[in-house]
């Protein structure tokens, strides 16, 4: 019988995907791709005006680094907190927490580095239309 031993990987940006929550992702580190285990790393591009899904991550938590632009959410189980995160900072969402993120520039995108403790990029999204505003 065999075994796989694990080893190191190289992703190179090039693979995009929208992903349910409605905005597109850069395929990075996930089990799809590299066979994580534990983890989910991939960058994201919010376009000026655009905003995704009110949606939640069931059983895993989320961080995001803001690299460039200004990210807006709305948080809370109405939606009913907001925040905003510039270039430079860090947004922490919890698992089950229900949000929607935004970038009201006209003219700049957001754009994003965001990790996740599930290594599997979209199983566990849970749109939450009924939160639609």
């Amino acid at each position: 019988m065999s075994s796989t031993k694990p080893t190191c990987a190289v992703i190179r940006p090039g693979d995009d995907y929208t992903g349910k929550q409605g905005l597109s992702y850069t395929a990075g580190i996930a089990a799809e791709t590299v066979g994580s285990t534990g983890i989910c790393m991939h960058l994201l591009e919010i376009p000026p005006g655009a905003r995704g899904n009110a949606h939640m991550h069931e059983n895993h938590e989320t961080a995001i680094y803001v690299i460039s632009g200004k990210a807006e959410m709305w948080y809370g189980e109405n939606l009913e907190e907001y925040m905003t995160a510039d270039s430079g900072e860090l947004v922490y969402i919890p698992a089950g927490v229900p949000h929607l993120p935004a970038n009201r520039s006209e003219t700049e995108p957001c754009i994003g580095v965001v990790a996740r403790t599930d290594p599997n990029e979209q199983e566990s999204v849970v749109l939450l239309p009924e939160l639609e505003r």
